[in-house]
């Protein structure tokens, strides 16, 4: 039987969260501000796609221009049509375009017979006017994440810090220090505009929780019904957000290991969730001293724990996962190129996406210049947190940013009209539980929250369950919010089989990053 290699976050690939459509708007009918056309490799020739132009410095709106690619998927029903829906996948660095396909296989029809899906990529991505920082395809997979050498030590951490932040200064010039989270939701107002609509709904999962909740506090009069799942905490961005990945994975890997322990007839990696957690840490700790050469790719401690970290994001990776670390449990029999499969492993480093997700992070907020508070950090989410080594502590080119942020933080408050749904799962190995609730938080009365006993990342039209499914789907159908914040029941991970029967059913999950 073949390991299946789950996709990590830390390797590339991830950045192409849904199979790339090239946004190319051919010629064809003029409507609503936007030249729609066909789209050029989408699966689906019900998908259309345009380009918009927005201005780079919206500070400067009259001068230079850049494009934003948009795409639409009309509602199913034109005569209980109520609007659109703008669409974003999280990130900061996903492209958004096909993400109305995805949706229109998973969500509701109740949901689809009302809205416009409207995707997008985000102002430096991918089809849009994109930037570039130069980082090399050699990059080693585990530095994108800022992963601690095998002894603790950041100085490899600091020396592509450093480097890569000169690189964007260098090439992605005069347009870095726009791409921000305001300026992308300026520009969904933009998109908003063209279309000719007077309000958008959203959906936005991860990052784009706070994209959305941006946009809802510059534009809270233009906002109809708002759904943020998987939740940023405003008052944490960004360093903050990473830093929190400690505790938020550690919540989230007894769901595995119970999982495992419960089919150790299967998988042997231990008969509790004790063993299988030790088991963990051994394979971990022999790969810091001994990586495995395989053709395309070396598998070093850090790459297995970016691959355990980045697979539990939804529990229907779990039987994949327990293969992979089946692999490399038996040192005596060392996994080869035959019994490790790397499935979808595209290049060690997508440029695009990594430089609209510096770009974002290192230019809405300014973060600390002194290498020595990152060291220190890193090694306290080393003993605190064991299975993240210190990454969510360490430092990123942000601490070497060229640029200093052209406008402070928008401020995510309570004014504005209550149409706002926070779904947020209580083991998230990425946007904590805690992330959410600080949302709820800010949002004050705009907002109802609905926590969800349920591990991974992303909720509704993902992995969700029927309490989950109800409210949100009754909230974008009639409008009507909880009264109160809820607590619902989610699926649990008992309901996933073991390897040979899982469902080869389409899977997507938020990200790249977030």
């Amino acid at each position: 039987m073949k390991r299946v290699l789950t996709p990590t976050v830390a390797v590339a690939v991830l950045v192409a969260l849904l199979p790339t459509t090239a946004a190319q708007a051919q010629p064809g009918e003029s409507g609503s501000g936007l030249r729609w056309g066909v789209c050029a490799d989408s699966p689906d020739s019900r998908l259309e796609c345009a380009d918009l132009p927005v201005p780079r410095d919206y500070r400067a709106p009259q001068g230079t221009t850049i494009t934003v690619a948009v795409s639409r998927l009309k509602a199913a029903d034109p005569g209980k049509r109520r609007g659109i829906m703008l669409l974003n996948p999280g990130g900061p660095g996903g492209s958004g375009l096909d993400l109305p396909l995805y949706l229109a296989e998973t969500l509701p029809r109740e949901v689809l017979d009302r809205y416009d899906l409207i995707g997008f990529d985000p102002r430096g991505v991918g089809r849009s006017t994109p930037i570039s920082c130069g980082i090399p395809e050699t990059t080693p997979l585990d530095l994108p994440l800022p992963y601690p050498a095998a002894d603790g030590t950041i100085d490899r951490n600091i020396a592509y810090a450093r480097a890569t932040a000169q690189g964007c200064a260098a090439t992605a010039g005069d347009l870095l220090p726009h791409i921000t989270t305001a300026n992308t939701a300026r520009d969904m107002d933009r998109i908003r505009a063209a279309l000719g609509e007077p309000k958008t709904s959203y959906l936005g999962y991860s990052y784009g929780s706070y994209l959305g909740a941006v946009y809802a506090s510059l534009f809270p009069q233009r906002t109809d019904r708002i759904v943020l799942d998987s939740a940023v905490d405003p008052a944490l961005v960004w360093y903050g957000v990473w830093r929190s990945w400690g505790e938020a994975v550690a919540l989230r890997l007894p769901d595995f290991t119970r999982w495992a322990a419960a089919r150790d007839d299967v998988y042997h990696l231990g008969v509790t969730p004790g063993e299988v957690e030790r088991t963990y840490y051994r394979i971990a700790e022999r790969l810091d001293r001994s990586p495995v050469e395989l053709p395309d790719f070396t598998v070093n401690g850090n790459f297995f724990r970016e691959q355990t970290r980045s697979a539990l994001y939804d529990d229907r990776n779990f039987g994949d996962l327990a293969e992979f670390w089946q692999a490399f449990a038996d040192p005596a029999n060392p996994p080869t190129s035959a019994t490790v499969t790397p499935t979808n492993l595209a290049e060690p480093a997508v440029d695009n996406s990594l430089a609209v997700l510096y770009g974002i992070v290192c230019g809405d907020v300014t973060w600390p210049r002194d290498t020595g508070l990152y060291a220190h950090n890193a090694a306290a989410s080393r003993r605190a947190f064991p299975a993240t080594a210190g990454m969510p502590g360490n430092l990123w080119p942000c601490t070497f940013w060229a640029h200093r942020p052209v406008e402070p933080p928008v401020a995510v408050t309570d004014r504005g009209p209550r149409n706002v749904l926070i779904l947020q799962n209580l083991r998230d190995p990425a946007t904590s539980w805690r992330n959410g609730y600080g949302l709820r938080r800010a949002l004050g009365d705009r907002a109802a929250f609905v926590s969800v006993d349920a591990g991974g990342h992303g909720i509704y039209g993902i992995r969700s369950g029927p309490c989950t499914d109800a409210i949100t789907t009754e909230f974008l159908v009639s409008g009507r919010l909880p009264a109160r914040d809820r607590f619902c029941q989610g699926p649990s991970p008992e309901d996933v089989p073991a390897a040979g029967t899982r469902s080869a059913a389409p899977r997507w999950r938020p990200g790249p990053w977030l």
